[in-house]
C-alpha cells in the first residue's frame, strides 16, 4: 500500500481555520480574470461559478476547493472570473508565502492540480477513443466539455475524492471527523 504524501489530511484542514476568511455574497466578484492578487482561496461553504470569456466553464460547491493557484505558479494574471452564486466564504492564505513555507500547504495544492490534471488525460484518452470509433460528433461535443471542465475548474479537493481518506467515511467500523 503507497504511503500517502499527506498523512492526515486534518492537519491542512485545521491550519485552514486560522487563515482569515472573505465572505462573498450572490453576484459578487470573488476573482477577476486579467488581475494578479496573489492570494490562494480555499472555499469553506457556498457556491461559486467560474466563468472564462462570459461562457461559466464550472460551478463549484465542495468545501475545500481552491482558487488562484495556478496565477501564482505560472506567475500570470488570473484566468477566469470566480463569482458568488450565493453567500460564500473561503479561506483567504498569501499564496506565494504557503506555498514557500507549509509543505502541506504545497502537497494539498500540487495533489488537487495532479488530480485534475490525471482526470483530463482520462477524458482525453476517452475522446479520442470517440473519435476513432466514428462516435456522432454530440457524444464527442460532450466529452470535449467535459475536458473543459476538468482543465479549467478548480472545483477539485481532497477530501471529496477520498486522499489520502475520506474524513467522514466510516473505516474500520468507525467514522472519522474531520
Amino acid at each position: 500500500m503507497p504511503i500517502p504524501l499527506i498523512p492526515d489530511i486534518t492537519v491542512f484542514q485545521r491550519k485552514l481555520s486560522g487563515f482569515p476568511l472573505e465572505t462573498y455574497q450572490a453576484g459578487e466578484s470573488v476573482l477577476i480574470a486579467g488581475s494578479t492578487t496573489g492570494r490562494l482561496l480555499i472555499l469553506k461553504a457556498g457556491a461559486v461559478e467560474v466563468v472564462r470569456e462570459g461562457v461559466q466553464i464550472a460551478k463549484v460547491t465542495e468545501p475545500g476547493a481552491v482558487f488562484g493557484e495556478l496565477s501564482v505558479l505560472l506567475g500570470q494574471p488570473h484566468s477566469a472570473d470566480l463569482r458568488a452564486l450565493e453567500t460564500s466564504q473561503f479561506h483567504v492564505a498569501d499564496a506565494a508565502t504557503l506555498l514557500r513555507i507549509d509543505p502541506i500547504g504545497l502537497l494539498y495544492v500540487a495533489t488537487v492540480l495532479a488530480q485534475r490534471l490525471d482526470s483530463a488525460n482520462q477524458a482525453l484518452l476517452e475522446l479520442k477513443r470517440q473519435v476513432q470509433a466514428g462516435e456522432p460528433r454530440g457524444v464527442i461535443g460532450k466529452t470535449a466539455e467535459r475536458m473543459e471542465l476538468l482543465l479549467d475548474a478548480s472545483g477539485a479537493n481532497l477530501v471529496r475524492t477520498g486522499y489520502p481518506y475520506d474524513p467522514v467515511a466510516p473505516t474500520h467500523g468507525s467514522a472519522k471527523t474531520p
